[in-house]
């Protein structure tokens, strides 16, 4: 059909990170000097999409216009779509989900045999907030197997930053077409209607949804003008419309993690021009210049921050995108892999392709895990004990073919029923810990009674006790 039948592997791109684009389709079909023309070139109408308010700061103000053939207006009304999509949701609380301080993972989901797309095969796995308060986030994952037909999806909760794990995406938007393979992730802003086509068949991926603002990069603060994800990499599409009659199309409305579906008599994209600053883009994680320690001690997750979707509080995120790609270690007298450790940010990890440097066992591409606030987690006994082995004069070591990834939030997820009795539940995660042994050696003394600070030690058994004498405060006159 019109989206896939010509839909070339080397696209076109227009580049940058938070630019004001402009792309035409036909040469001359955007207006001149003003938005909003009397009549616009070629009879086009203009139509605005904004994805802040309109007072929001400049700097902070994102909007684009859209010249397009019909207007988005132009539909039936919109009614439920039936039969409901019961594993979605954009506000959670105990009615839907509960919370739990387990550490969580699930195995890979395998792909549907059923004819699934994109819409049918996204459900949700935790989050927090309220999509209709305007804050919060969730957690979604997708199996399918077939392209949408003659539908597009909009997402009016917010915005979608998809992971794909296996299989391409072509996905049209009413900006243009990207394609995606696994390894690149792409951002479909709040609003912004689009349709999901699978060139390879079986796909399978991640999704993580923010609610009331939008990703931006990350401060670079002491590391300088350079380095992580560079604004040049991210990859926004040129303008491409589909022309003609589309009888019976039906757009798909996500709205309070309800659907809702309205016929209309064209395809939704029908626009031959456009310029601004809320767009659809792309980024190839593989070109993400990560920094690391050089001398000792492992660093924090957050230096390899692609994204961020901040609060009003500085430093504190309501979602982070971080990845651990293909890098050296070279910490020198120093445990190289995550450190065990609690967090007041809830982590939720999934995997691309390769393994992950703290999980020897069982975290498998397409898999995913969830330790939540203050849940202590770090590398499995395998992972620790394999370190430990090799001692200090470890020398580099190269972590090549992985990518990891994480969102972090500072908000406390709720998990969804179908999630927590999901029969891809790895039920036996904890045992990976279990085997962590003592290795404490207590004091090391050849003698077995020994003067220390005027006390007694004695031996019982293995154990060394030491009895100190007792400290008796100096008389105050």
């Amino acid at each position: 059909h019109e989206r896939t039948s010509n839909f070339p592997s080397d696209l076109e791109y227009q580049t940058g990170f938070g630019n004001h684009f402009s792309s035409e389709a036909i040469v001359g079909a955007l207006p001149q000097g003003q938005n909003s023309p009397l009549i616009c070139p070629f009879g086009l109408y203009a139509e605005q999409i904004s994805g802040t308010s309109f007072t929001s700061p400049r700097k902070l103000n994102q909007r684009s216009w859209l010249y397009r053939i019909k207007p988005s207006v132009t539909h039936e009304p919109f009614r439920p779509r039936m039969p409901r999509h019961e594993k979605l949701v954009s506000e959670f609380n105990q009615s839907n989900s509960s919370a739990t301080p387990t550490q969580l993972r699930w195995k890979p989901v395998e792909i549907p045999e059923t004819p699934t797309d994109f819409i049918d095969g996204l459900y949700t796995i935790c989050g927090a907030g309220s999509s209709y308060l305007r804050h919060g986030f969730a957690i979604h994952m997708y199996t399918a197997n077939k392209s949408m037909e003659n539908s597009a999806f909009c997402n009016a909760d917010g915005d979608f930053l998809i992971v794909p794990q296996k299989g391409r995406l072509w996905i049209t938007t009413e900006c243009g077409r990207l394609q995606v393979c696994p390894g690149e992730i792409v951002i479909l802003p709040q609003g912004y209607r689009f349709a999901v086509d699978l060139p390879d068949g079986p796909s399978r991926g991640y999704v993580a949804e923010t609610f009331g603002t939008h990703l931006q990069l990350p401060d670079l603060g002491p590391i300088g003008a350079n380095g992580l994800a560079a604004p040049r990499d991210f990859l926004v599409p040129v303008a491409w419309y589909g022309d003609g009659s589309r009888p019976g199309y039906t757009i798909v409305q996500k709205y309070g993690g309800e659907l809702f579906t309205a016929k209309q008599d064209f395809s939704p994209f029908n626009v031959v021009a456009w310029h601004g600053n809320y767009v659809p883009y792309k980024y190839d994680l593989s070109k993400f210049c990560p920094y690391n320690t050089v001398l000792m001690d492992h660093s924090d997750p957050s230096i390899n921050t692609v994204l961020t979707a901040p609060t009003d509080k500085p430093g504190v995120a309501l979602l982070d995108f971080v990845i651990f790609p293909p890098r050296w270690l070279v910490a020198e007298h120093t445990f190289r892999p995550p450190y065990y450790h609690r967090n007041c940010m809830s982590e939720f990890m999934g995997l691309i392709y390769g393994g992950y440097e703290a999980k020897a066992d069982g975290f498998h591409p397409g898999g995913a895990s969830l330790h939540s606030c203050m849940t202590p987690h770090g590398p499995d006994t395998k992972t620790f004990e394999a370190t430990i082995a090799l001692g200090n004069e470890a020398g580099p070591h190269r972590i090549a073919d992985t990518m990891a990834f994480m969102f972090e939030s500072c908000l406390v997820p709720r998990v969804c029923p179908w999630a927590l009795e999901s029969p891809f539940m790895d039920h036996d995660y904890y045992q990976c810990w279990i085997g962590l042994k003592s290795h404490f050696s207590g004091l090391s003394m050849n003698e077995d009674n020994v003067d220390l600070q005027k006390g007694k030690t004695h031996r019982k058994g293995e154990m060394l006790i030491v009895q100190l004498a007792p400290v008796v405060p100096p008389k105050v006159t």
